[in-house]
């Protein structure tokens, strides 16, 4: 090859600050990162609001916009600021969809399923409360909400204050020409919103209780949660499904005629059920009941598969990104991570395209994720990935290879300070052997992260008293940004993950397009 490689390490849910909240990156023994940081081209960027397309910045980061953001090297607006304006401006209410789950709801039901919750990550609550009331103003009579409970882009056991909130929305909306009820639930890693088809089982089990009305059955979303709560000691994402009844029977089963909007936002953990609802050819399980219904979602969660058939608000259009680019100068490029990650390494980094630009120029390697508690196993897939990863880097038959290590955000999603140690270290541990095979082969490494998780493993105190508590969430902290085996120099300046793109072609000796973001180095 002419050039010299670049490879592209994401550690993902790395961030990295001082500040120590039960900071796991900052305690775990990382000497390579140390070395990438201290020794090396390196700054900080951001992750996080405004830089890579959310409303502010107090919105946390996330994997999704994070590698939407590098693979794309421009900020479009995402997720929740594309609702947020389609709402505030009513345009969400024009859409051919709405009116036509409004009208299918004014004759039956009119359903909503989703992640209750304002993490900002996968869904907003204000979002369902917003729908509610104009529901109500177009005439709709008969709600169910099915609620997927959070507690992990939000206080672990903060599941109540939401149901709180519902229950107060609900009462306020409900008289008699109007009857609003919570139906079903549970928590988020147990029923109906797995991804990447890791666990089906998971979305049976929420096909179960918000289609067909069955399971362990409760008089209140608020006594399910608090039963399963002294029963099992759970965090609210773990917390098995539920059934509301009424008069002995389910709240609100799913039925031939109704309306069903799912109204997360992001994409990843959407498409299951999606496919469950939309495709009359299924058969991951056995849905036993298949309802006629209208169903949509808030947005359009994979762009190539055309799921869902209906969506509220249009995705923005990601164009110019970087695999485009390269596959247009005719360089191989090679993507792997496990299961957990994969979509973000190839879907997400190519502007939410399933496909390939050219079967020929694009290798993509998934190692599958155990089924497991991941801080049961917190260094997940690192070896086998860093396996397969350093196999092509040597092979030389790459130009520009991209890796995504889970374990910051997995593990560190899980609460467990101990065990996101270990997935810190193992990502460390394995950086090793890659840089290793990228000074071997005269390949240039880069090594940064999506967003913050591990580096906030506890939630701020208000008082010194106060117990501690495990923080699940995202952080607002920036990220880690060095550059290895090139003697190149940063720029001064504000940057995000926006302007990684541009750095990787600049080191590839390739011009950088107009319509991208800077680079990071001069």
């Amino acid at each position: 090859m002419s050039r010299r490689p670049v490879v592209l390490v994401v550690m993902d849910g790395v961030g990295y600050t001082d500040k120590d909240n039960g900071n796991a990156v900052l305690h775990a023994h990382k000497p390579q990162l140390d070395f990438l940081m201290n020794k090396c081209p390196s700054t900080t960027i951001k992750a996080h609001g405004v830089a890579v397309g959310l409303p502010s910045d107090d919105d946390m980061g996330n994997s999704e916009v994070g590698h939407n953001a590098l693979g794309c090297g421009q900020v479009y607006s995402q997720g929740a600021k594309l609702v947020n304006e389609s709402i505030n401006s009513g345009d969400m209410y024009k859409s051919e969809t709405w009116k036509k789950a409004i009208s299918q709801g004014k004759d039956n039901k009119l359903h909503f399923i989703g992640l209750l919750s304002d993490g900002n990550v996968h869904s907003h609550i204000d979002h369902l409360f917003a729908m509610l009331k104009q529901a109500k103003k177009e005439g709709v009579k008969e709600v169910r909400v099915h609620v997927l409970l959070d507690g992990r882009d939000v206080p672990e056991t903060s599941a109540l204050t939401y149901i709180d909130m519902l229950e107060k929305e609900l009462s306020e909306l409900n008289d008699g020409s109007f009857n609003g009820l919570i139906a079903s639930g549970g928590g988020r890693m147990v029923i109906t919103m797995d991804r990447y088809e890791a666990n089906w089982g998971m979305v049976e089990k929420g096909w179960k209780h918000h289609v067909m009305g069955e399971g362990r059955m409760f008089n209140s979303a608020k006594e399910a949660i608090e039963t399963y709560r002294e029963e099992l000691g759970v965090i609210d994402q773990d917390l098995p499904g539920f059934v509301i009844e009424k008069d002995g029977k389910p709240a609100g089963t799913i039925d031939d005629g109704d309306a069903v909007i799912l109204f997360n936002f992001r994409g990843d953990r959407a498409i299951e059920i999606s496919k469950a609802f939309d495709y009359k050819d299924f058969n991951e399980f056995d849905r036993v009941k298949y309802p006629d219904v209208f169903y949509c979602g808030m947005l359009q969660y994979d762009g190539d598969l055309k799921l869902p058939d209906n969506y509220l608000v249009a995705p923005p259009q990601i164009k110019n990104t970087l695999g485009e680019y390269l596959v247009k100068h005719g360089i191989k490029s090679y993507a792997i991570s496990e299961t957990q990650k994969y979509g973000h390494v190839t879907y997400f980094w190519n502007g939410n395209r399933s496909d390939k630009f050219d079967d020929n120029l694009e290798t993509w390697v998934e190692i599958p994720s155990d089924i497991v508690p991941f801080e049961q196993r917190p260094w997940m897939k690192a070896a086998e990935v860093t396996d397969k990863l350093v196999e092509a880097i040597e092979s030389g038959e790459y130009e520009f290879l991209r890796c995504n290590y889970p374990n910051g955000d997995m593990v560190g999603h899980t609460g467990v300070y101990a065990a996101t140690l270990i997935g810190v270290e193992t990502v460390d541990l394995v950086l090793k052997r890659v840089m290793d095979a990228c000074k071997k082969a005269n390949a240039i490494l880069i090594v940064t992260a999506d967003h913050g998780n591990a580096d906030e493993m506890y939630e701020k105190r208000k008082k010194p008293e106060d117990p501690i508590k495990a923080k699940t969430a995202h952080t607002l902290n920036p990220v880690p940004f060095a550059i290895y085996n090139a003697d190149v120099e940063i720029k001064d300046g504000d940057f995000g993950l926006s302007n990684v793109a541009a750095t990787i072609v600049k080191l590839l000796g390739l011009e950088v397009p107009s319509m991208w973001n800077e680079s990071i180095i001069k």
